[in-house]
């Protein structure tokens, strides 16, 4: 089994996270995901210190899958350069590692 992961993802904003989370758990790249707005961002860019509200977007995948989330992700987000980094799940419930696992569609084989 591919192993489980936590992507963090950062948002402009609450809108945009739930346009793709929508899209990539629509579309079996993700399991699920978890929209957390409210969060300000301190980060250095083109060589000043900038600050800005942004909104984080948490999803859960497998490894096997990160790949096409990740330009997926990109190919639906704003900045560009975004924040899309995954940690691996080192530990969780069967029942749920198990439903990951079954949510996360597996990519179509390649027509002969």
């Amino acid at each position: 089994m591919s192993a489980p992961l936590l992507v963090y993802v950062t948002c402009a904003d609450p809108a945009q996270a739930a346009a793709i989370a929508r899209a990539v758990v629509g579309e079996g790249l993700a399991a699920c995901a978890n929209i957390l707005p409210g969060m300000t961002a301190v980060y250095r860019w083109q060589g000043a210190v900038e600050e800005s509200a942004e909104t984080l977007l948490l999803l859960k995948t497998l490894e096997h899958r990160l790949p096409a989330l990740q330009a997926r992700v990109r190919a639906l987000h704003s900045y560009q350069c975004p924040c899309v980094v995954a940690v691996p799940i080192a530990a969780g419930t069967p029942d749920y590692l198990a439903w990951l696992a079954e949510s996360v569609i597996a990519p179509a084989a390649p027509s002969p």
